[in-house]
């Protein structure tokens, strides 16, 4: 179990997680690797040397910039295996650190679109950059050289149109976008004793039962108009297809279905 494993939510599961590119971390350590070449090239110089102290003392820098370029490596991919991005059925998460962590979230309910920008080489070894929108049209969050970053948008943008279905048609989200309530009902185990007898009548001097108005339950809420909530849902469909959420096949499928329950 990861860090971004703890922070999740009753009810709330994991959809897809990857992280940056591998080239992402040959790009941040690229400092180490370059202190490994010329390590490499002291140890040549070393071994070719003819005095001995001198070649000695090449040999111990180069051992030296080896170990430091090591350091440099070693620290470089801790911090590129411990960012994880995730997308749940209720958020996108961004989760970095070694010692001190960090996490950035964002509600898809919030999202309004992210944009995915791929390069040349980017297309080549499968890597982009996406930028995460909120109805306001301002960034929220960025994730650079993101692996397979069209597989990533993919599956966000389907939660994304799955948490607005839950909307239209009126169904309340599941956790964690909703605190859900526990009721407990107890059942006494003591059997119910009758009233006592009064000593003159013999009769019980238990009170009267309530009439049948005062017990009777309150009448039901009158029933929604179906044409109304169908037309509410097909205006928000509407939307979902302008905002390209849905292809318009989707759309007329599930129109003609909303359709048909008239």
């Amino acid at each position: 179990m990861t860090y971004a494993d703890k922070l999740l939510a009753d009810g709330e599961t994991v959809v897809l997680r990857s992280r940056q590119h591998v080239l992402s971390l040959i790009k941040d350590a690229r400092t180490g690797l370059l202190l490994w070449v010329l390590a490499v090239v002291l140890l040549v110089v070393a071994a070719n040397w003819q005095d001995a102290g001198i070649r000695n003392a090449i040999t111990l820098a180069a051992i030296a910039v080896f170990v430091v370029g090591l350091v440099i490596v070693i620290w470089r991919y801790l911090l590129w295996w411990t960012e994880e991005y995730l997308v749940t059925n209720r958020r996108l998460m961004k989760v970095s650190g070694v010692v001190n962590k960090r996490s950035a979230d964002s509600s898809l309910e919030k999202i309004n679109d992210a944009i995915l920008t791929q390069r040349f080489w980017g297309r080549v070894f499968n890597y982009g950059d996406l930028d995460i929108l909120t109805a306001a049209d301002q960034t929220v969050d960025s994730y650079r050289m993101l692996n397979a970053a069209p597989h990533f948008k993919i599956p966000m943008l389907n939660q994304t149109h799955a948490l607005e279905m839950e909307y239209s048609v009126g169904r309340v989200p599941t956790a964690p976008m909703r605190a859900t309530t526990e009721t407990t009902t107890t059942t006494s185990s003591e059997p119910a004793t009758s009233a006592p007898l009064t000593p003159a009548t013999g009769m019980s001097s238990a009170p009267p039962p309530a009439s049948m108005a005062d017990s009777a339950p309150p009448p039901p809420p009158p029933p929604a108009d179906p044409s109304l909530e169908v037309t509410q849902t097909l205006a928000r469909l509407a939307d979902l297809r302008d905002r390209g959420a849905i292809t318009a096949e989707e759309y007329e499928a599930k129109k003609a279905d909303l359709l048909g329950r008239l």
